[in-house]
């Protein structure tokens, strides 16, 4: 069954039993967990609720009554009142409503039995295509695959106006504002004639205007300001109240801003959507240079921020290390810059690179995850590094992992779940690619996807790694195809919008006498182009430039590498597939057209509506 988490604060009144009944799960799945030895819980207690049924959270506002929040989710009180167990009419402030959404019948998880022919006569279809819809080559299913049974609707980008329509009925019905719907067509005033072409927006943001713009707690100027943005601070928009603009914040929380400093875009999808996550990093020499120039440019056009430099200890693996020679106030300023241009600002923590080797990373790991009390003291200590320097959260990269280890690791991903989300922080975990889950890669074997997600915000799939290895031969580090084998794959256990494919910046230039391949940013790329005058060749297949050249000593070499054009390709990708977005690994090695690509050709969307 394909479970996903909802996180549960016990009420007074609740047992095991009756929020079992309210998620329409077992007593028994709750207690698995969160790690219960025993069915004894407490009022205020943070449970993690495995539920197939789709069900959401609503916490009682001042001014709240059973009909207003009916009205609001579109449900009946009565069916309020049966979920929830409500004997009156009585509510109260702070109060956890759970909400029945509609269940998503495009979509089947594999059941113990089945095969494509009984699920095709189930739903009405062919096997054929369920094959197609999934990107199937053979008739193998597995249990807990999650299948694609019938055609998305394409999502509405036009409306035309019927009689008795209105731009406030019109924006309701697509969850959006009149004032996207004004902005996006063009409208002088709220007038429509019947028949006219009306353009729905997919996304809106606000982009502040002024040198230092205060986010409010409400709609006011007395109101309490809770952030404050500089020129060019991109929020995305979730509502409009008076002169006021409703945004999110890099860390998921709401606020208003003027609209008298700030301005008002709508987008209609004609371009890509997505969120970009950039990796940070110090210098490691000429080839390899710090982040630092390229995050504080282009940072209108970053969603996230991950900075890798912190490390598993490997004298105690419950422990961080720095990863590198930086001061506290060098992280903290970094922190201040993203959060004043919306950027949610994330501790990547790795197992990589030790002195000793890959052997000694997966020995850290393996004491890491040999008992609970090691999973709740690293996850402890994950917390009170975000607290130490103001971040959102932590991105885990853990990366080299003994096969035995494998249910442990996730049992370690499940421990920071359950403590992240008690604090409110952003878990993401960046993990090696598969292609399906009898993947030969023993590199990817300890990584159980359908199950890792699910304690975890975001799910990052590191996708740089089809050629650069020792004896990988030249190529792509990340060609369009396998992209999209592996995302594919991906999407069918996990949701999508969990997803965010990350992909290389840089590429290698393969030695083919020795079998070894050199880092090769983009601007070595091009210095070895015009050396030895050769002409850039985009490979259609691959989706990737590259160019071969015969060096003085006579030894041809294949330089792959990546630019404007790939990144625009896999761009693309992500947005069709309906993922997250993508993660930049690593930034400072990368064609600055990208950037110029990104503000005009791609809709960059801030973090903080996921979580």
């Amino acid at each position: 069954m394909y479970y996903r988490q909802i996180n549960y604060i016990v009420q007074p009144g609740d047992s095991l039993d009756t929020i079992s009944q309210k998620f329409e799960t077992n007593a028994e799945r709750i207690k698995y967990e969160n790690q219960l030895t025993s069915n004894i819980i407490y009022i205020g207690q943070h449970l993690v609720v495995p539920v197939t049924a789709e069900r959401n959270i609503y916490i009682v506002q001042p001014g709240d009554s059973l009909y207003t929040i009916a009205t609001k989710f579109g449900v009946s009180i009565e069916e309020l009142q049966r979920i929830n167990q409500l004997r009156s009419n009585t509510i109260y402030v702070g109060q956890q409503f759970i909400i029945p959404e509609e269940i998503d019948e495009d979509y089947y998880v594999v059941q113990e039995g089945d095969s494509l022919s009984s699920i095709a006569q189930r739903f009405e279809t062919t096997v054929g295509k369920i094959k197609t819809l999934n990107n199937l080559d053979t008739n193998i299913i597995y249990i807990n695959q999650r299948l694609k049974v019938s055609e998305i609707d394409e999502r509405q980008t036009e409306y035309v106006v019927k009689s008795g329509d209105s731009l406030y009925e019109i924006a309701r019905r697509y969850n959006t504002t009149v004032e996207s719907i004004i902005v996006l067509n063009n409208l002088e005033g709220m007038n429509l004639t019947v028949g006219q072409r009306i353009k729905i927006p997919e996304y809106s943001e606000v982009i502040v205007n002024i040198d230092g713009a205060n986010v409010r707690q409400r709609p006011g100027s007395n109101f309490k300001v809770i952030a404050q943005m500089d020129r060019g601070a991109r929020l995305p928009l979730i509502g409009v109240q008076g002169n006021w603009y409703k945004v999110v914040l890099f860390n998921g929380n709401p606020g208003w801003i003027s609209k008298t400093i700030s301005t008002l875009r709508a987008y209609d999808g004609s371009d890509p959507i997505i969120q970009i996550l950039g990796y940070y990093t110090l210098s490691e020499g000429p080839t390899l240079p710090s982040s630092y120039q390229s995050f504080v440019t282009n940072t209108k056009n970053i969603s996230q921020n991950g900075l890798f430099l912190f490390r598993i200890s490997k004298d105690n693996p419950t422990t961080i290390d720095k990863f590198g020679n930086f001061t506290d106030e060098e992280v903290r300023n970094l922190v201040r810059i993203g959060h004043r241009h919306n950027v949610k600002m994330l501790a990547t923590v790795h197992n990589l690179l030790y002195a000793e080797g890959v052997e000694l990373a997966k020995r850290v790991i393996h004491e890491l995850v040999s008992s609970e009390q090691n999973m709740i003291a690293f996850a402890q200590n994950l917390v009170r590094l975000v607290e130490r320097y103001g971040l959102d959260g932590v991105d885990i990269d853990i990366e080299d992992v003994l096969e035995e280890d494998r249910d442990r690791l996730t049992q370690l991903y499940r421990v920071i779940g359950r403590v992240f989300d008690a604090k409110g922080y952003f878990f993401s975990t960046a993990v090696p690619s598969k292609t399906g889950p009898e993947d030969p890669s023993v590199f990817a074997k300890p990584f159980d996807y359908p199950k890792l997600h699910l304690p975890t915000d975001q799910f990052v799939i590191m996708l740089y790694n089809e050629h650069g290895w020792p004896g990988s031969g030249p190529g792509p580090v990340v060609s369009i195809g396998r992209m999209e084998k592996v995302l594919r794959y991906a999407i069918t256990v996990m949701p999508k919008e969990k997803i965010v494919a990350a992909v290389s910046v840089f590429g290698f230039d393969f030695n083919l006498q020795t079998g070894r391949a050199a880092y090769a940013s983009f601007d070595r790329a091009m210095t070895l182009a015009k050396q030895y005058n050769k002409e850039i060749i985009f490979d259609k297949e691959t989706k990737t430039p590259m160019f071969a050249y015969t060096d003085e000593q006579g030894v041809n070499h294949e330089v792959w590498f990546e630019n404007r054009e790939s990144i625009k390709a896999k761009a693309e990708l992500a947005d069709r597939l309906g993922i997250r977005g993508l993660a930049l690994w690593r930034l400072g090695m990368e064609d600055e057209g990208i950037w110029d690509m990104l503000e005009n050709e791609v809709v960059v969307r801030k973090a903080g509506l996921e979580k």
